[in-house]
């Protein structure tokens, strides 16, 4: 993916809140669950998000699409900044970015057949002119996740989950968006469903020139898939770069621990495993300084009063540590 390529979407200090329960006269105190968070993602490419349970990417995504209210920032989706948009002006902007939950059965409607289904987004967005197009175009979306034409007369309940998750694609297709955000699409599958399910989304890509912001927390999946990664901890990014750059050369003390935790093929392959200490700070009380220095091995003095600014650590790789400073 070409550094010079144009930006379809950025993310400028976007901040997600909780307020949680306080009293009288205190301080109000918030779930810091998005905190500060600056990205880009470039026409054509798959950006991979990947961290480890509850820092935020979920929350992320779903700000991004405007299903969880913001706090503070920006999201400017093809030059236009949708972050302060209401449910009226966001209408024509949801035909453009679409998303791909991780439960493809609790995020389809069990009451409807898989063709209605696939046809609400085309009839609400009035994308058909008649019944015999609207048939048509359901079964065009069906031949491209791989099902059959005979699988449109059927529910959700008769679907394995692999199935299931390629409707749940075929929905996302129907509206020709720009942006597919993929939270965990793969996590509740078997290890051959998710491959296959993998390798339809590549193929799609090609095909349709998408765009995918890719979530999940198996490594290996997210370097299948992803053209760029972004490593996130505890409300922010520690490290974006390239999956090359990511995966050979890794520099954050977070992203090293979490490589080195990923299975190797080869039994008799020696590994150096280094392990991360405690756990994760909560998000409500997160610590001063830079967010991991309570689990850092390379901790230092600065680290635990000075959030670290962010450098650059090669070409397109960037990261966010005092000792890069």
């Amino acid at each position: 993916m070409r550094k010079n390529q144009k930006s379809i979407l950025k993310v400028e200090g976007l901040k997600i809140y909780y307020p949680v329960s306080r009293g009288i006269l205190k301080k109000p105190k918030y779930i810091k669950a998005v905190d500060g968070v600056n990205f880009e993602v470039r026409e054509g490419e798959v950006f991979g998000i990947v961290g480890e349970s509850g820092c935020g990417k979920s929350t992320l995504s779903r700000g991004i699409c405007r299903l969880e209210s913001i706090t503070e920032g920006g999201i400017i989706l093809d030059g236009e900044d949708i972050a302060l948009f209401n449910n009226r002006k966001m209408r024509p902007i949801r035909k453009k970015v679409q998303m791909v939950f991780q439960d493809p059965y609790s995020s389809l409607n069990p009451r409807m057949t898989v063709f209605d289904i696939i046809a609400e987004p085309l009839l609400e967005y009035k994308l058909v002119k008649n019944r015999q197009e609207l048939e048509e175009r359901v079964t065009e979306l069906l031949k491209k996740v791989g099902l059959d034409t005979y699988h449109a007369y059927r529910y959700p309940h008769e679907f394995s989950g692999g199935q299931r998750q390629r409707v749940g694609i075929a929905r996302a297709l129907a509206v020709e968006p720009r942006v597919i955000i993929a939270d965990e699409p793969v996590s509740a599958l078997d290890v051959s469903i998710q491959a296959q399910v993998l390798n339809l989304m590549n193929q799609l890509k090609k095909e349709l020139n998408l765009t995918y912001l890719f979530i999940a927390h198996d490594l290996s999946v997210v370097e299948f898939i992803s053209d760029r990664i972004g490593v996130m901890y505890l409300g922010d990014f520690v490290e974006i770069g390239g999956k090359k750059e990511i995966y050979k050369n890794p520099c954050h003390p977070y992203t090293q621990g979490l490589l080195s935790s990923v299975p190797v093929p080869d039994p008799d392959a020696s590994k150096n495993r280094i392990l991360m200490e405690g756990t994760i700070p909560s998000a409500m009380n997160p610590p001063d300084g830079c967010k991991f220095h309570t689990r850092c091995r390379k901790c230092m003095e600065i680290c635990t009063v000075e959030t670290p600014a962010v450098y650059q650590a090669g070409e397109d790789h960037y990261v966010a540590c005092h000792l890069y400073k």
